[in-house]
């Protein structure tokens, strides 16, 4: 029996499904049953009947299923696969605007703990940060834990008053301008195409900015047949199936999310045979933190 038959076989045996992110390997994507963004994993999620959830990304994407699926059971096939961005603000950052605007808004990216959703008032994704910012009636808007994606919403809702935090995605943020540069003067006809998760040098060259998923779509309608990619490279795997005519060009110094690479078959078929890296809530943050994802989901028309 090969791995890929093993997992079919234990999925039917635990009444499970498995969600992957686009980031995670191929051969991981290639056994999942729904692969996409943290938006559509996470609406996805609330639409199954399944009884176990295999996560396959890193540990907030399992927090965030489990919030809004608290009856079901939720597996890691790698409990150490972090996202580092998602620590990357205080409770005194968030307490100290909440003090100084009284009409504030925290808004928080997904890629973010439970702990910080605790204390904010609705997630967001890359997706429809744009147009959940631009629909809440508050003025101040504290956006965590990323600032690059924070400054691409300021720069699209400029009614908006966003307070930006220094948090960061350590592949996107360091992905360097001089190498899409290097790639668009090799490929003088080639759109760029990149993730607001970018450093500013990054998003300054680019044709289109949007999510993971926008990326996609945005490659499977265009015309044309070369495209600079600025995001995980794990997005291949997608953009290849989805323009098997195109060719898909990355920055020299190739964006990796080693986290996102430690989920296998091995520890799927592991997680799936021992029940392991089940989350857990905590029932001091929960609540809350559901609330800002529920509000998410209905504020992005689910």
């Amino acid at each position: 029996m090969t791995k890929q038959e093993e997992i079919k076989q234990l999925k039917q045996e635990k009444d499970a499904v498995l969600l992957a992110h686009y980031y995670v390997s191929p051969e991981v994507q290639e056994v999942a049953d729904y692969i996409g963004d943290s938006f559509f994993l996470s609406k996805k999620a609330t639409e199954l009947s399944n009884r176990t959830l295999v996560f396959c990304g890193v540990s907030f994407m399992g927090e965030s299923a489990k919030l809004l699926n608290p009856e079901k059971t939720v597996l890691l096939p790698d409990a150490a696969a972090d996202c580092p961005m998602a620590h990357m603000v205080s409770k005194e950052t968030v307490e100290a605007a909440r003090a100084k605007y009284p009409d504030l808004a925290v808004v928080c990216y997904i890629n973010s703990t439970a702990e910080i959703k605790s204390w904010s008032d609705v997630s967001v994704t890359s997706a429809n940060a744009v147009d959940i910012v631009r629909n809440l009636p508050n003025k101040h808007i504290l956006f965590i834990p990323d600032r690059n994606l924070a400054r691409h919403v300021a720069e699209q809702v400029p009614e908006k008053e966003i307070h930006i935090n220094e948090g960061y995605c350590p592949i996107h943020e360091t992905m360097k301008g001089e190498e899409i540069l290097a790639l668009k003067k090799e490929h003088p006809d080639a759109e760029v195409l990149v993730h607001p998760e970018c450093n500013a040098k990054v998003l300054e060259l680019a044709d289109y900015i949007g999510s993971t998923s926008g990326i996609i779509a945005y490659a499977g309608k265009s015309e044309k047949k070369e495209f600079i990619i600025g995001t995980e490279e794990g997005v291949s795997f997608a953009l290849k199936q989805k323009r098997p005519d195109a060719s898909f060009y990355f920055p020299k110094t190739t964006p990796v999310c080693v986290d996102m690479k430690k989920i296998t078959l091995d520890n799927i078929i592991h997680v799936l045979n021992t029940g392991e890296n089940a989350v857990a809530a905590d029932e001091n943050t929960a609540e809350p933190a559901k609330k800002t994802l529920t509000k998410m989901l209905e504020l992005a028309g689910k």
